[in-house]
């Protein structure tokens, strides 16, 4: 179903990771018959001869900000699978053609008069394409996260806030204070800025208007008191019409590793989902980020509920409005004197920040829908409008277009190519943007931060490289379902102590790994390990 295996919702299998520059394990051990490299070239050498890469191809090339020439190639003008890489073209394309400072406003509309406390008609979220209808939000009005992202799922990733349908409530208590104890309709949620039902190819979440909790239910974990107990689980947010079945065992070991399988809905709409598997006693938690199907159903069942909690009953089960001729139906009522609340997101910096620093695929998927819905203005096909949007402005920057290929906004379409060269000319141009500071800001830091926080840690480039990592993998069962990582990519900048300023792009792709803890232990520290000696060595001479 999904190109990117054991990244998409129910086929995705727990604990071990796929896709979209999410690095999640160990570092790369020594390799003892290599001697110290000299030079960037002397690495970029002991890194290729390797018997791993035997089979492979690398693409690489460095260019001088300074002078605007390459200083460094290998295969630059070749085609490689980026993985996630492509978020820096998305989040590029969406920081210029938006605006740093763009918002989304998500209104919440009544379609009746408001008498003795009875609202005699509908509720009416319309959501604006906002990624972050969550609780990442902070008091100073940035977003937080965590560097192995919530939505990938696994036992390194962590949630952020205590509530995620918090701004669902403000919505409720919103009506509360205007007065209402009783709706005589329903919580309707119009989707009809774009279509919804996509799955996003990296987790296989929906791409949808609306996004609560990046239209996931966060299943925490445990396990139990001993061994052989069923595992502890702890499920957030819960809506009635989905039922997980927990078939998870307490085994020994700090490893397991467990599935889920999900029904088809019954005919009153419930959905069973049986999670089965083990999970070792030493292992402290593993998240298990649920992919929704209807993320309209989630979002109106969600805001039914905080009503109802909030003191307001509504008479009538939620439902969507998902075209055009829907909205035109109800937009007599989408007027001031009729908007009950309206949440305001931060500023797009943010999310871009979000996106870039966790590979955040969901949010960079939604974008291309976005750019097409609000700047196209097209609601039938807004994601190829958006790329439309996406390659004029690429080509409008003097970039060869023919070393770019794009299937979607996150890297995860079999579609997504690009050459080293063409990455590089990008970054040049957008270390002239008038918003580079943001756009590098937003970058993962070698050894520190995000999808780079355990890359080349502790090496002279840590905390000198910025850059966005990449993944792209799946199964070779012919040769025992060891994992066959397609394409690692690593691309950003980086100055170095004499203060040359440096652009780059390197990609690996078609290795065979041993193991699954290899995906980043050996090709993501092996491209770190490239663009720490590019920061910390000389040149050197030739490939």
């Amino acid at each position: 179903m999904f190109p990117l295996l054991e990244r998409g919702g129910a086929m995705r299998r727990k604990i071990i990771g796929a896709f979209a520059g999410a690095l999640l394990l160990g570092a790369l051990p020594a390799i003892a018959q290599d001697a110290a490299p000299k030079s960037f070239s002397d690495t970029v050498r002991q890194v290729m001869s390797r018997p791993v890469y035997r089979h492979s191809n690398f693409g690489l090339e460095v260019w001088s900000l300074d002078s605007g020439k390459a200083l460094f190639a290998v295969n630059g003008d070749k085609l490689f699978t980026p993985g996630s890489t492509t978020k820096l073209f998305t989040e590029g394309a969406v920081l210029s053609l938006l605006g740093p400072d763009y918002r989304f406003h998500t209104p919440l509309y009544r379609t009746g008069k408001i008498a003795k406390g009875v609202l005699k008609g509908d509720l009416i979220l319309v959501a604006s394409g906002d990624p972050n209808i969550s609780d990442r939000m902070q008091a100073d009005g940035s977003l937080a996260f965590a560097d192995e992202d919530h939505s990938y799922g696994g036992a390194d990733s962590r949630l952020i806030g205590s509530d995620p349908v918090i701004v669902l409530r403000q919505f409720a208590k919103a009506v509360a204070d205007a007065g209402i104890k009783r709706v005589t309709g329903k919580v309707r949620v119009d989707v009809s800025l774009f279509a919804e039902g996509t799955r996003e190819l990296g987790t296989g979440e929906v791409i949808s208007p609306i996004i609560v909790n990046d239209n996931a239910i966060d299943v925490t974990v445990k396990p139990g008191a001993k061994l052989g107990d069923a595992a502890a689980l702890t499920i957030a947010p819960a809506v009635p019409y989905i039922h997980f079945v927990n078939q998870i065992t307490t085994v020994a070991g700090d490893k397991g590793k467990f599935d889920e399988v999900v029904t088809t809905d019954d005919k009153t709409g419930v959905q069973t989902v049986v999670l089965a598997g083990t999970i070792g006693q030493g292992t402290p938690q593993v998240i298990d980020a649920f992919a929704l199907a209807s993320p309209s159903r989630f979002a109106g069942t969600l805001l039914t509920a905080a009503l109802k909690e909030a003191g307001v009953k509504v008479q009538g089960a939620p439902d969507a409005i998902k075209d055009a001729a829907g909205a035109a139906a109800v937009k007599k009522f989408y007027a001031d004197d009729m908007r009950l609340a309206e949440h305001v997101s931060p500023p797009l910096r943010e999310d871009i920040h979000i996106t870039l620093k966790v590979s955040q695929n969901l949010h960079a998927s939604t974008m291309p829908y976005v750019l097409g819905a609000v700047l196209g203005h097209a609601s039938d096909k807004a994601d190829q409008n958006g790329f439309t949007l996406e390659h004029d402005w690429l080509a409008g920057a003097g970039l060869d277009m023919s070393g770019a290929s794009q299937g979607d906004g996150a890297g995860g379409a079999v579609a997504a190519y690009y050459t080293p060269d063409f990455a590089v000319h990008y970054l040049a141009f957008m270390a002239k943007h008038h918003d580079f500071e943001l756009f590098h800001k937003a970058l993962p830091v070698l050894g520190m931060d995000g999808t780079l926080v355990d890359i080349a840690k502790g090496s002279a480039g840590a905390g000198h490289v910025f850059a966005k990592t990449g993944t792209f993998s799946g199964r070779d069962y012919l040769n025992g379902g060891h994992r066959m990582l397609t394409g690692k990519g690593l691309a950003g900048y980086t100055t170095t102590p004499d203060g040359q300023h440096l652009a780059f792009a390197f990609y690996v792709n078609n290795v065979e790994l041993p193991d699954d803890s290899s995906v980043s232990g050996m090709a993501g520290q092996a491209l770190g390990e490239m663009a720490s000696a590019l920061y910390a060595l000389p040149l050197g001479s030739g490939p």
